[in-house]
Parts: structure tokens; sequence; C-alpha cells
């Protein structure tokens, strides 16, 4: 397989590297707005092609499927017309931001047969596949608190008066949709739906939302997200059960694992070593789905996606945080 890319970042450097490493896709073109970052970008990861015009890029039918890894609020413009032009998608999180958007991509992607993937590399791997299958360990989950508190290497440059992407409404950022979003994804994979939603966030200046605390209620139990691009943690995080506790040292990625046994009093360690490029099993998921036509799989991924994009719409229109077109 063949994939071309939009957004030249960081995060397209580590899928370019775990697409070298696995071996099961080639990079054949890339798009950038601008000529001198397409050109070389192309030319440091051995593309074909470069291109300036997305629509040029699209129209080559040796590409396969497209990697977007562009601004937050462009995921849903550059998925749908990657989708007219036929091509499967792999879009890093978040796909979109509005429920109404996840049903015209799901739409769109069905009328033509082909697949959208939404890059949360952390619920592929190993370690969290492990917590999932054994997460009945705990008996019955009375409380959980998952974190994801970065600073962010862009902070200092808002500090002092320039408006990175990751930190302004117009382009989707803040510490919801950038980081939120991980735990939010797991706590729904774990647990489903959640009964209701509440966050508080802690605005910064233009009113984009620095870090947040997220309380979602499942009935018998709730779970506490902490989410920070302007702070840095240092504690882990914790599912809470009347049996035991699951310990995780980060959220994305997994790499200690433990649980301890209230009965027993013992602490166990369930973590494997695991690739350096976490996103190798994102990437074999997306081309196995692709290659297999795993219907089942591409449902049950798209139904989380879309259970994601709801809940963290509810959460922020909740608090006024409204992005461009809402």
């Amino acid at each position: 397989m063949k994939f071309s890319i939009i957004g030249t970042s960081w995060i397209t450097e580590l899928f370019i590297k775990a697409t070298q490493q696995t071996g099961l896709t080639t990079l054949h073109s890339v798009y950038s707005r601008k000529e001198k970052s397409a050109r070389e970008f192309a030319q440091k990861h051995g593309a074909m092609h470069w291109f300036t015009d997305m629509a040029d890029m699209l129209a080559d039918n040796e590409t396969n499927f497209v990697y977007i890894a562009s601004p937050n609020s462009f995921h849903f413009e550059h998925t749908m017309k990657c989708l007219e032009s036929g091509k499967h998608v792999f879009c890093e999180k978040p796909l979109v931001f509005t429920e109404k958007q996840w049903g015209k991509v799901k739409h769109k992607a069905d009328e033509l047969g082909l697949y959208v993937f939404e890059g949360y590399r952390h619920l592929f791997s190993p370690n969290y596949h492990t917590l999932k299958s054994e997460l009945k360990k705990v008996g019955k989950v009375r409380s959980a608190m998952f974190q994801y508190i970065q600073y962010s290497s862009k902070y200092d440059r808002f500090k002092n008066g320039e408006e990175p992407n990751v930190f302004t409404k117009e382009f989707a950022g803040g510490a919801l949709m950038d980081l939120g979003v991980y735990p939010l994804s797991m706590t729904i994979d774990l647990f489903g739906e959640p009964q209701e939603i509440h966050y508080f966030p802690v605005h910064l200046s233009n009113g984009i939302d620095g870090s947040g605390t997220l309380i979602l209620e499942y009935g018998e139990f709730n779970v506490t997200i902490l989410c920070s691009k302007i702070a840095q943690a240092t504690i882990p995080s914790e599912i809470q059960g009347e049996d035991g506790t699951w310990t995780m040292d980060h959220i994305s990625p997994i790499d200690k694992l433990t649980f301890y046994d209230r009965k027993t009093k013992n602490t166990n360690e369930f973590a494997e070593e695991q690739e350096d490029v976490d996103m190798i099993y994102e990437l074999n998921a997306f081309i196995n789905m692709i290659n297999q036509k795993d219907k089942a799989s591409y449902e049950l991924w798209m139904e989380r996606s879309r259970q994601v994009a709801k809940w963290t719409e509810i959460a922020r229109k909740k608090q006024g945080i409204l992005f461009p077109g809402e």
C-alpha cells in the first residue's frame, strides 16, 4: 500500500517511522501549504511527490490512504475531501469535534466503501489490552481517576503573546481536545457511554481551556479525568474496585501496569515491554482492517469515535467553548 500525508509535524515523523519499521506501507506523497515545507519533508522521507494543492495530491490514483495530522479544526474538512477522492483515511485525534460531523464522515465512508480510522494509539497497545482483558480483577468498579497533564512545549510561546494552534479556539485546541480525549476515549472504551458529563475548565486569557477536570457519571461509580497543557503531573492513574486496584503510570503509553489485590495485599506488575514507537500497534490494526475488510472492528471503533465526539461536544458547550462553525 502507498499513502500520502497532510501535515508535517512531529507526529507525522513518528507515523512515518512506524510505517518504516513495519514495512506495511510506503510514503508516496506529501502535502503542505508551503512549497518549501512540502519539498523538504518529501525529500527527507523519500517521498516521490510533493504538493501544495491538495486536490492535485488526492487526484493521484497511486495513493491508497491519507494520513491526516493537520490542526484539529481541519480534520473534518480534510477527511471529507480524502473520502470524496476515494481514499481511506487515518486521522489523528480528534477526528471531528461534533457528533454531526461524525455522522457526515460515517455516511460518506459507508457510501463509498471506504474506511476511516481515528488515531488513538494508546488503545491498541499490548499493555492496554492487558488492562482491558483483566479489568474484572477489581470486582465491582467504584471509582477511577485518569490524568493526562503535560506541560506543552508551546505554552511558553502563548505566555509571550503568541497564539500557537493548540491554544486557540480557531484551530479547535485546548486541553480537552488535545489531551483530555485520550483518557476520555479510554473511559468510554472500558466502561461505555456515561449517564452524564461535567467539565470544569481553567480558561486562559483568550478563553481556551488550558486545563480542566471532567467528571463522568456511571451510576454506581464516577470517573474523574484531569487534563492540562499548562502543568506537569507526577501522579499515576487508577481504577479502584471492591476487590482491588489497577494503577497505570501513564495513559499513553502505559509502561507500568500494577494490580493491588485487596484480599491478599499483594501487588503484581502486568506490563510487558512495548515498541518505543507505539504507533506501530494502531498502524497494524488500520492496515489489517483494510486488507481483511474487517467491518466488525471498523463499526466498533467508529462507534467509539462517535461517543467521544458526542461527549466532548456536550462538555464543551456546557462551558461555552465553541469552535468555528458552531
